[in-house]
This record gives C-alpha cells, structure tokens and sequence, in this order.
C-alpha cells in the first residue's frame, strides 16, 4: 500500500469534506421533535408494560 504524503491527507481530507451534505434548520428541528415524541411514547409504552409486569408478579406472589 502506497504511502500518502501530509499535503496530500489533508487535501483528500478536504476534498471528503467538501461532499458533506450539512441538514438545514428545519430539517434539524424537524428531526429534533420526531425524536422527542418517540422517546416520549416509548418511555409510556415501557411504564406501562413494566407497571403490567409488576401487577401480574405481584399477584404471583400473593398467591403462595
């Protein structure tokens, strides 16, 4: 494997970097809230499967 030169790195580096496709504003505040609603819901899907876990082992329980 060929060896790269500094100069040549850092302009392949640029050269990569300038094919980057930065999101807008709204894209990134569109993404933000879609996020934040899924992590809302699944955190009250998780409480509530957790809350039924909890319900039915500690009817298990009180049955011994």
């Amino acid at each position: 494997m060929a060896k790269t030169t500094p100069g040549e790195f850092i302009r392949q580096v640029r050269a990569e970097a300038s094919k980057i496709h930065w999101p807008s504003r709204q894209e990134t505040v569109t993404t933000a809230i879609f996020v934040g609603i899924m992590t809302v819901l699944l955190a009250t899907f998780f409480l509530g499967i957790d809350a039924l876990f909890g319900w039915v082992v500690s009817s298990l329980l009180s049955l011994l």
